[in-house]
């Protein structure tokens, strides 16, 4: 039995946006010489997700993919995107003043509420079955990476880890 973790970098605008790591992924799993087994990917962002949908071939002004586009459209009726500070409980004062002395945010950064509901309701994380070297993901399949949290551009880690033989 085989394992192996690697990771993917990206750098993400400040709005909610999603990433074909499919290729990446493939490249990564090709990498390891593991042939029949399961591969993950993951995301340890609060406010990301990882999930598995078709290309949609027609983009936003932004790029992004037509029906990844109507996802956040349907699931900002779910959790409406954060306008203005009491909209959601979190973040709370403490939340906020914590985030100021321990790791140097602006209150505004926390207005990200919407990014974490989303990321509970997508997953961050998608398990693929791994067959002759390949990836199962069906005829459209592909892997996107969503950075949910709209206040800032940031730097995100994809997780890409595969088991078996």
């Amino acid at each position: 039995m085989t394992s192996a973790h690697g990771t993917l970098t990206l750098q993400t605008p400040a709005r909610q946006e999603f990433f074909d790591v499919t290729d990446r992924f493939e490249e990564f799993v090709r990498g390891t010489g593991v042939r029949d087994g399961l591969a993950v990917a993951s995301s340890a962002h609060t406010s990301c997700c990882v999930l598995l949908q078709e290309e949609s071939e027609d983009v936003t002004y932004h790029g992004t993919q037509f029906l990844l586009q109507d996802t956040l459209d349907a699931l900002a009726k779910i959790a409406p995107p954060t306008r203005h500070e009491g909209q959601y409980l979190h973040p709370g004062p403490v939340h906020i003043a914590n985030a100021a002395r321990l790791r140097d945010e602006l209150p505004q950064w926390g207005l990200n509420t919407d990014g974490h509901i989303l990321s509970s309701l997508l997953g961050r994380s998608e398990t693929v079955p791994l067959v002759d070297g390949g990836l199962v993901l069906g005829e459209f399949g592909r892997v996107w990476f969503g950075d949910l949290d709209a206040v800032r551009a940031r730097t995100r880690t994809v997780h890409f880890h595969v088991l078996g033989d």
